[in-house]
């Protein structure tokens, strides 16, 4: 198994490319898709460079995972799907994640039952691509719905869990939780020391050069804020506290209109595409 890394330096997310290089079998986490906020644009660029690089290799894209719907970046998903033939997977409390935003957004047009993905998987579940086997590890707290993806000696977390002098993953969200993440990381925890993490992010604190690779053990010893005998009560006190501290993602709202749709842009009866932008959703309006 070989994994490969991509950087989007915009929105500082790591995709993941995991393939087979006898077989040529491959699955994508967590791809992007471009958007530039000031000319309200979508792009292709980070899915063509995974495009060139699955086609240089010969694989055979068999699956897009994704760890969560992401609030701070569009996913590929869909555009692999229909470019590739790639099917696309997700934890299967993503429904519960529509609920609350399809009520947010007002989007009467999504159906809040996961049918935008090609398969929703539960805590143990297995997705097979090929010869390689990932198995969905339930880590709710970032979001309700959030999954990590284990697959041989590498497991590849998402937002759950960064590199040992970043921390974890923010729980302010919709029905986040800092109790639920504490305990998923317990799970990843308890997976065997030598256990590969990739993250899903990495915003190279200090300006240090980027990383996205570490490994139970590491983090155990040295996470920042959640280290293997940090006290659940200790941290989730913290989580909380730093949690007011933070600003929204700045695409927030595009992201997440897009990524309850598995990728797909949304549709309007002029042939257009339209985002909606809630005021003052999270803050008290202006005085007249």
């Amino acid at each position: 198994m070989n994994i490969e890394t991509f950087f989007d330096p915009r929105t500082w997310t790591l995709t993941h490319l995991v393939y087979d290089p006898v077989t040529k079998d491959a699955a994508v986490i967590d791809p992007v898709l471009d958007y530039d906020p000031i000319r309200v644009k979508v792009y292709d660029d980070s899915v063509k460079k995974l495009e060139a690089r699955i086609a240089e290799l010969g694989l055979k894209l068999h699956w897009v995972l994704e760890t969560h719907a992401h609030a701070d970046h569009m996913t590929g998903g869909d555009l692999l799907r229909r470019r590739l033939g790639a099917r696309i997977a997700i934890g299967d409390r993503i429904k519960n994640v529509q609920e609350v935003f399809t009520g947010i957004f007002q989007l009467s047009d999504v159906p809040t039952d996961g049918s935008q993905f090609d398969a929703l998987v539960a805590d143990g579940g297995e997705v097979k691509a090929g010869s390689l086997t990932f198995k969905a590890i339930a880590t709710p707290g970032h979001t309700p719905a959030c999954v990590s993806w284990h697959v041989g000696d590498a497991v590849f977390t998402g937002d759950a869990i960064f590199m040992p002098d970043q921390g974890t993953g923010r729980c302010d969200f919709p029905n986040g939780s800092a109790e639920q993440l504490y305990d998923s990381i317990q799970k990843l925890y308890a997976l065997p020391p030598e256990t590969r993490i990739f993250v899903g992010h990495d915003y190279q604190p200090g300006g240090r050069e980027l990383r996205w690779e570490t490994t139970v053990a590491e983090e155990k010893d040295a996470n920042i804020q959640l280290r293997g005998d940090t006290d659940r009560s200790q941290f989730v006190e913290w989580r909380k506290a730093r949690d007011a501290t933070l600003n929204l993602p700045n695409l927030i709202f595009q992201s997440l209109q897009v990524n309850v749709r598995a990728g797909a842009l949304p549709e309007s009866n002029d042939g257009k595409r339209y985002l909606k932008m809630p005021m003052n959703l999270f803050d008290p309006p202006v005085p007249e």
